[in-house]
């Protein structure tokens, strides 16, 4: 397993903007403290998305942040990321890894404890739970509780992020869970200034991961 930081887990969201504005907010964003990136792209081509998770890519490099692509192996593949992220619906971790290998970063989206300790055992190497409050990004959400999130972190012994809805207004109902860290998307993506934004995340972050 490759070494990762987890704790401000930043996610993309290219919905609103021009290349250019989504490639320069992505930038201010990792200049800020992000300290992993997942680009998810719902609806482009798969030629689109391979052009902009080079794009991506390039900048992640620039400041040594690895780089997951959400859902695509296809993708990860063809722009030689550092990981990807899959879902209850995509491609099995088990079948992931055995492409992928054993340095690639694999996360699992995981709701419930029984999700989590599958995606364990099959080489997942984080979880994102949530979501945690209703999200604004065009992907289907279902509400997690800040208890199943807890029990997740008790379940499994790899890191695992809160997701859904979280900005630096919030935090809070994630204090005391055993969490690595948090994953943000509008918070950051839509923010005025994303740099100053990410920097401050990654300040509330750095005070609720608990770590040995």
């Amino acid at each position: 397993m490759k070494d990762f930081d987890p704790t401000l887990y930043f996610i993309t969201d290219s919905t609103p903007y021009t290349e250019g504005e989504f490639l320069f907010r992505v930038e201010q964003a990792l200049a800020g403290g992000a300290t992993l990136i997942q680009l998810r792209e719902k609806n482009r081509t798969t030629r689109e998305y391979i052009h902009l998770a080079q794009s991506v890519h390039e900048l992640a490099r620039q400041y040594a942040i690895p780089l997951i692509i959400d859902d695509r192996i296809d993708v990860a593949q063809a722009v030689k990321s550092e990981g990807v992220h899959l879902g209850q619906s995509d491609m099995p971790i088990q079948t992931a890894r055995s492409i992928l290998g054993s340095s690639f970063i694999i996360g699992a989206t995981t709701k419930t404890v029984p999700q989590a300790l599958e995606a364990y055992k099959q080489g997942a190497d984080y979880c994102g739970v949530g979501a945690i409050y209703p999200t604004t990004t065009k992907v289907k959400t279902v509400l997690t509780s800040t208890n199943t999130l807890s029990d997740i972190c008790e379940a499994v012994p790899i890191p695992v992020n809160a997701i859904g809805g979280l900005n630096k207004t919030n935090l809070s109902v994630l204090e005391g869970i055993k969490i690595s860290g948090i994953c943000v998307v509008s918070a950051i993506m839509h923010a005025a200034n994303p740099k100053q934004e990410a920097q401050t995340l990654l300040t509330l972050a750095k005070k609720l991961v608990q770590r040995e």
